[in-house]
């Protein structure tokens, strides 16, 4: 039998009811949990995302040199543009605008909260014609 049943990525903010809303529409789940300080979040294919209730929360910086090892979100998607019009329509924001080179393609962003995520595509496994 396991010891751990689940995991729950757990993001702090100081206002996790708006904060929800976001990642509610971006993932289209549904709020599993809520109290008065955290509300939790389920996708369809049972990944789990909670926001807890920090008073004193203040936003990350990424990218800065000395925070270089701070953890970050990344989300699969087939179509960034699209999910990027998303993204800021619900608040978000652009971190860096880079074009990415390679067999991966991804561009940074940080939630209304100011918490960093990725949105990365996986170039397409079949050749390219033409």
């Amino acid at each position: 039998m396991a010891l751990v049943k689940a995991g729950v990525l757990v993001l702090d903010c100081a206002e996790p009811e708006k904060l929800a809303v976001f990642y509610k529409e971006l993932l289209e789940g549904e709020e599993s949990d809520a109290t008065a300080n955290r509300v939790e979040i389920r996708t369809a294919d049972g990944f789990r995302i909670a926001l807890r209730r920090d008073v004193n929360a203040t936003p990350p910086s990424w990218p800065r040199p000395e925070n270089s090892l701070q953890a970050h979100l990344e989300f699969v998607v087939d179509d960034l543009d699209a999910v990027e019009r998303r993204v800021v329509s619900l608040g978000g924001r652009p971190l860096e605008a880079k074009d990415a080179s390679g067999p991966l393609e991804e561009r940074g962003y940080a939630d209304p909260a100011g918490h960093s995520f990725t949105l990365r595509r996986t170039a397409p496994t079949a050749p390219k014609q033409g």
